[in-house]
């Protein structure tokens, strides 16, 4: 075990390899993170580190499933411990911590993720769109409101919810650019009863060309994700003006993703759709610009 989590040097060495962590492993988030402040760019790397937590531990394939479960169980012990002011022994937790308590994050948001996690070492198709959803929050929509509260909102009611549309919008995106890879790892999160209604199996997405009924399953999902898009915009006025800025710049990096996806739908088929390094720099600049 560390020192106490509120420790001031715990606290310190912890932020750094929360920072550390971010810099190795935070690929497109990293960028969206550059119009903060220095503050609260420390707290979202703090945020960032516990969610790659999460993931590291429920996608090491070289333990057993339950092996996995247990040790996703133990975190969630941890994470309650250090927000309870408790030794811990993982370096990421000081942190978070000390950004639920400074910012006031419902301690739900971080253990629904843990939750969706975990839910991904037995994947399930999602029976249909309700599902899926359900899925989104869990995976993303949690995260996103987590992140509102380090950036600072306006809660009048409608936060919340644009919040979880803008969560839903990035991980449909990230859901149709990994559609192969996951065929290939046994799992399709595009809902069952959709991918019925256009004639798709798990097998459909393993072909380097897509069948018409792919693409139409593809276009249908991407408009889906267009407007879930535009629902997920209406957060942008209600955060405080260094938060903005972030929203910008990750709704302006998954949407041209989705874009690429959408003008040539067969390359999700054949190799991961990704923006170049100078597009991303780009989209960080001119969303701290406020353009």
């Amino acid at each position: 075990m560390i020192a106490s989590p509120t420790d001031p040097e715990t606290l310190r060495e912890s932020y750094a390899a929360c920072r550390r962590l971010t810099q190795a492993a935070a690929g497109n988030f990293r960028y969206t993170f550059l119009p903060l402040p220095a503050a609260k760019r420390r707290q979202m790397d703090a945020v960032y580190a516990f969610m790659r937590v999460c993931d590291d531990l429920a996608d090491d394939e070289s333990l057993p499933t339950a092996e996995r479960a247990r040790r996703l169980a133990a975190w969630r012990a941890e994470f309650d411990r250090a927000v309870a002011g408790e030794p811990v022994s993982a370096a990421v937790l000081p942190a978070i911590a000390d950004v639920v308590r400074d910012c006031s994050i419902p301690q739900r948001y971080l253990l629904d993720v843990i939750e969706g996690v975990t839910s991904d070492l037995t994947p399930t198709q999602p029976a249909d769109l309700a599902a899926l959803e359900t899925y989104c929050y869990r995976v993303a929509g949690a995260v996103g409101l987590a992140c509102i509260h380090v950036w600072g909102f306006r809660d009048d009611g409608d936060a919340v919810a644009a919040a979880i549309d803008c969560g839903f919008a990035l991980q449909l995106t990230n859901i149709l650019r990994d559609v192969r890879e996951d065929a290939e790892a046994g799992r399709v999160y595009l809902p069952a009863d959709e991918c019925a209604r256009f004639g798709v199996t798990r097998e459909s997405f393993l072909a380097d060309t897509p069948t018409p009924g792919v693409e139409a399953l593809l276009r249908f999902q991407i408009e889906r994700a267009r407007d879930a898009y535009r629902r997920g915009r209406r957060l942008l006025p209600l955060l405080e003006p260094a938060g903005r800025p972030v929203l910008r710049a990750m709704l302006r990096l998954y949407g041209g993703i989705l874009r690429k996806i959408a003008a040539d739908p067969a390359a999700v088929l054949t190799g991961r759709v990704a923006l170049p390094k100078w597009r991303k720099l780009a989209i960080a600049g001119v969303s701290m610009a406020g353009l």
